[in-house]
């Protein structure tokens, strides 16, 4: 079985064999089944929310994960601006690390809609957490997968799926939205390039082992010059600059990385010199999905704990669950959780299948961002004065949501995405 490494030692160390597993939440939906339960044959197609046994079972496998190892941890790492290392190790442990990469490479050998599934679960416990794996599993091991010779795939990809952490950097202090404005260069020297220049809001920078760095390798040949290279962390010249002090994710670290005069061999080069740009457009397609993911599990993580709270809390004489105001508001609210969830997984099943998914990778992420704004400012509310306090987790869902409208691609980059495709297609 693909998950054996995963379910193997989250049954030894976490909980009972999976047959009497009982998940700590409620299931995502009434309608989550494994496949093996869909409608018979002949009937038509089965719901978005229908998954394989092995999806099922690392859905289930990671919630209980979640919620037994990581936590505990949470407001801990929160208010220390730090990520346990106890975490990190086990994600890589489990093999979260690397999902998609193939056993042949000590991955797990799954799929990219089980990436999504894992970043939900571990969302709705620590969106901190998700991100870290998220830009390992989406970006980091797929690019490696897809671009890397032989060689390199050889030396990198078993420690990305064991024990190094790998960091994308793209964005500059000048080139956010317009990413492809960097100022980074790569000066070409006989069998090797010199780049110098700096990047920002560098995610999981202070932990990572490896860098993949866009730089531009042919100024003259503007955006077609930008080159992606396999830059070790210790090569001489490579720092790791100052460490953000974020409103959200604080666990997750988001450092400059600096490059001064960093020597890197051409055999370093991800994929084609001048190919750079496409392969971020590429990565950064599917990377959507995965922030969809995230912000759709913070926003459930967040509803989970709010509602029961609702059904406590006691005014007037009765529960205020049972004022009709507050249940139109929490029906809505589910209502955008439940449609949020349909288009991420629409985008990350199109994916799979090799269809065009652009258009719903940028739907999915610009509606869930939305959608985890207004339920994580709604479950504050609900919750009155203890959910502006971080004597619940309320709060904190509420910082970590913000960055889903930013990173990624910025909600209006989404529309403007849409909207060009949209064009597109009434022209054809």
């Amino acid at each position: 079985m693909a998950f054996s490494r995963i379910l193997g030692k989250v049954g030894r160390q976490l909980y009972r064999p999976w047959a009497s597993c009982q998940a700590p939440l409620r299931p995502t939906s009434s309608h989550t089944i494994a496949v093996e339960q869909s409608s018979p044959a002949g009937t038509g197609f089965p719901p978005l929310q229908t998954f394989t046994e092995e999806e099922a079972m690392m859905r289930d496998a990671v919630r209980k994960y979640a919620q037994e190892r990581v936590a505990p941890l949470v407001s801990e790492m929160d208010e220390n601006s730090s990520m346990a290392d106890e975490v990190i190790k086990s994600l890589f442990e489990l093999g979260l690390m690397g999902i998609e990469i193939s056993t042949e490479y000590g991955g797990t050998g799954s799929s990219f809609f089980s990436s999504v599934l894992v970043i939900e679960e571990l969302a709705k416990v620590d969106p901190s957490v998700a991100v870290l794996c998220d830009i390992q599993n989406t970006l980091i091991n797929t690019l490696m997968s897809n671009l890397g010779t032989e060689e390199q795939k050889a030396k990198y990809l078993p420690r990305l799926a064991t024990d190094m952490i790998g960091s994308f950097c793209l964005s500059e202090a000048g080139s956010g939205s317009d990413a492809f404005a960097m100022k980074t260069k790569a000066e070409k020297h006989k069998d090797y390039y010199i780049i110098n220049g700096s990047k920002m809001w560098i995610s999981s920078a202070e932990h990572a082992g490896v860098f993949l760095v866009l730089a531009n390798a042919d100024v003259s040949a503007g955006y077609r010059g930008i080159t992606c290279f396999i830059v070790d962390r210790d090569t001489e010249g490579l720092e790791i600059g100052k460490k953000e002090n974020k409103l959200g994710l604080r666990a997750s670290s988001t450092c400059a990385v600096n490059f001064d005069n960093v020597k890197v061999h051409e055999k370093n080069i991800l994929g084609k010199v001048g190919q750079g740009y496409k392969y971020a457009i590429g990565m950064l397609n599917g990377g959507r999905i995965g922030i969809a993911a995230q912000m759709l599990g913070l926003a459930q993580g967040c509803f989970d704990h709010a509602v029961p709270y609702t059904r406590q809390r006691m005014q007037f004489g009765k529960r205020i669950f049972d004022f009709q105001g507050l249940q139109h508001q929490i029906a809505y609210v589910a209502t955008q959780l439940e449609a949020a969830r349909l288009l991420t997984y629409n985008a990350a099943r199109l994916k799979e299948a090799g269809r065009p998914f652009v258009k719903e990778a940028c739907m999915s992420k610009y509606f869930a961002a939305e959608v985890a704004t207004l339920t994580t400012s709604k479950c504050i509310e609900w919750m009155g004065g203890v959910g502006f306090t971080k004597d619940y987790p309320i709060e904190k869902y509420y910082r970590d949501c913000k960055i889903g409208t930013i990173y990624e691609g910025t909600s209006n980059i989404q529309l403007s995405t849409v909207a060009k495709l949209l064009d597109q297609e009434y022209n054809s």
